[in-house]
């Protein structure tokens, strides 16, 4: 994260630390324009964030546009960080083939509370926080209608979810519609210069940038940063796939998530996630490669890195020295056979590995070891009932079954 600097800066100075690491800028034109008003008129940019509350915790993934909302703190525009509890009733059709379940008052009430307590933990004590029920709850059927007409099923047809299930013959439910339509309403009723979301929220954030000028208002500006795979390396972070980091898990189960990953996600989340420069991250890859650094005391960095900022220094070197003592404990001997796997698509069967590598006779029998959690890579438990692993070619991990049985498997 940038150190707090004072309000203001010159405009090319803003515009290099707003941009970095962004997928979208629409358009860098009136980005420029904006900061540079903002800059003459000494009057902080008004930059909008929505957040549905559909789960009960933040996640490292969401901690990527939570770090560029920091961004335009440190350089002092107004963020205002929307909790969705309306919109979160209707449930975002973003990515989905089905309609999202809806919430609860109550659950989304809860989830809420903790959004509101765990964004501090990147975000500026100043963050304003907002609830869009305070101007959509109001709008009522009237207003509602009135927003609709200002949109068209044409454009709506045009979003690729919406397209996809149109062409299978998939149910959409009119309310789906709503969703893009009262999200971009937040910008209207928030003045939004500028609105950031993930790249997968391009189609919503256009539809507030679409409707603001009839509203009297100059449409808004959108940044779009990238999505953070999980820990299966495959799908965005999330917490309905079970692949997430949670920001206030126990700082154990943090370290031993991180510890996971497949090698080569590991740089991906240091671009993302943390302060280190890409020059640095590139000078411990090319060590890494030339066989000079061991990736897991790259990964063991990363891991310190992230609950440092969420736990403290103390909680994460507990944590490191817990991580340690066990894989110390029950380390490999040094003559551990050597196994090489080929890999379907970056995912290699556990099961298979387990039967390859002499560590299981049948499938059956290793199927029931995975159900049991006797399975660890690199010192790391394997979830009971996991059966596929990414990786990529070169990666190689110690898989250790029971106490005693080891072997190393490099993939192909």
């Amino acid at each position: 994260m940038i150190e707090p600097r004072p309000e203001f800066l010159p405009v090319d100075v803003q515009l290099e630390c707003l941009v970095r690491g962004t997928v979208d800028v629409v358009t860098p034109d009136e980005l420029r324009r904006k900061l540079e008003r903002s800059h003459r008129e000494r009057t902080p940019l008004v930059v909008k964030v929505g957040f549905d509350p559909t789960a009960p915790d933040l996640h490292l993934g969401h901690t990527v546009l939570l770090r560029k909302m920091r961004c335009f703190q440190d350089l002092g525009h107004r963020v205002v960080f929307v909790i969705g509890d309306f919109t979160g009733m209707i449930g975002d059709p973003t990515g989905r083939s089905v309609a999202r379940p809806a919430l609860s008052t109550e659950e989304i009430q809860a989830n809420a509370e903790t959004y509101r307590r765990q964004c501090f933990k990147i975000l500026r004590p100043d963050t304003e926080i907002r609830f869009n029920r305070e101007w959509l709850g109001p709008l009522g059927s009237d207003g509602f209608v009135r927003l609709a007409a200002r949109y068209n099923l044409a454009r709506m047809l045009e979003r690729n979810d919406f397209k996809r299930r149109f062409q299978a013959g998939q149910p959409i439910s009119l309310h789906e519609f709503l969703y893009p339509l009262a999200q971009a309403y937040d910008s209207v009723a928030l003045a939004a210069d500028i609105e950031l979301g993930g790249t997968d929220q391009l189609f919503n954030l256009n539809v507030g940038r679409d409707i603001m000028p009839d509203y009297g208002l100059e449409s808004q500006v959108l940044l779009t940063t990238p999505l953070l795979e999980g820990l299966d390396g495959v799908d965005k972070m999330s917490k309905s796939l079970g692949n997430y980091i949670g920001i206030e898990e126990p700082p154990r189960e943090i370290f031993g998530k991180l510890m996971s990953i497949a090698d080569g996600l590991m740089w991906r989340y240091y671009e993302l996630v943390t302060d280190v420069s890409a020059e640095a991250v590139q000078g411990m890859r090319d060590l890494v490669e030339g066989g000079g650094l061991h990736p897991m005391r790259v990964k063991e960095g990363l891991a310190m890195r992230i609950l440092t900022e969420f736990h403290g220094e103390p909680a994460a070197r507990a944590a490191l020295e817990e991580f340690q003592r066990m894989f110390r404990d029950r380390k490999a001997p040094d003559d551990v056979a050597e196994h090489r796997f080929a890999l379907d698509a970056g995912k290699a069967f556990l099961p298979k590995v387990l039967i390859q590598a002499g560590l299981a006779p049948s499938r059956t029998e290793a199927e029931r070891l995975l159900r049991q959690g006797a399975v660890s890579l690199d010192g790391v438990r394997v979830e009971p009932g996991t059966l596929e692993l990414r990786a990529a070619p070169g990666d190689v991990r110690l898989v250790r079954v029971g106490k005693r049985r080891f072997a190393q498997i490099r993939f192909t």
